[in-house]
């Protein structure tokens, strides 16, 4: 958590200082805003370790007037890169039904760079992947239906079960990544959404696993095969 105050206050946005804390993390203060400093700094030790590989950021929020859980993404313009980030937010369409794909969007807004997701979109490589996980203050509703269903508290921790199962769903889908060529999600479900914006294919052999400079080194020398 890093607005531990600010939530004890009961605020769901501000710190105690009456920061929004989702707004500065391209120049955080150690004294103002102590908690995106302090994580900031380690994600930056992290990143530049050789050896370790910080493949996902996920920020968590609570939505105060959109329904269910959905996340949002950012816009590359390396349209495989574009695709990749998709899988994520599908695979969990499938696992969790109040996670809603078609409310989750990808964007690059002016007022949202000063955001996690946004500002470590663009300091991390294209092995990484960033996201805001928004989930409702309210009520989701499952697929097909017209009613809300309140949320509770098990319902949250449910979603974070989800969320898990989704890592594990995505590491495996990786592993047959190596195996064969993929052209799209498998086992979508017939009663989940799906966004017919996305057409997400994959190649054998790209860079998903070994160390992090061997995967910078096959991403650099896909990148030039592209160009050539």
């Amino acid at each position: 958590m890093l607005n531990p105050d600010g939530v004890y206050l009961g605020n769901y946005r501000c710190s105690l200082m009456g920061f929004d804390l989702n707004r500065h993390w391209q120049d955080p203060s150690p004294w103002a805003h102590p908690t995106l400093y302090g994580v900031k700094q380690l994600i930056v030790e992290m990143h530049n370790n050789p050896k370790t590989s910080l493949e996902f950021y996920i920020d968590i929020h609570a939505h105060s007037t959109m329904m269910n859980g959905f996340m949002y993404g950012n816009i590359f313009e390396e349209e495989e890169r574009f695709q990749r980030q998709a899988i994520f937010p599908k695979l969990l369409c499938q696992n969790a039904d109040d996670f809603s794909f078609s409310s989750t969007s990808f964007n690059r807004d002016a007022v949202k760079a000063g955001t996690g997701r946004r500002f470590l979109g663009g300091l991390l490589d294209d092995s990484s992947y960033c996201y805001t996980l928004e989930v409702s203050f309210y009520s989701y509703i499952m697929g097909g239906a017209n009613s809300t269903i309140p949320y509770t508290e098990e319902a949250y921790m449910k979603l974070g079960r989800n969320v898990a199962r989704t890592f594990l769903d995505y590491y495996k889908l990786n592993n047959s990544l190596v195996e064969k060529p993929l052209t799209s999600i498998p086992n979508i479900r017939s009663n989940r959404e799906t966004s017919p914006g996305f057409n997400v294919t994959f190649h054998s052999g790209t860079a998903y696993e070994g160390s992090k400079a061997e995967r910078r080194s096959m991403m650099n020398s896909r990148d030039h095969s592209n160009s050539s």
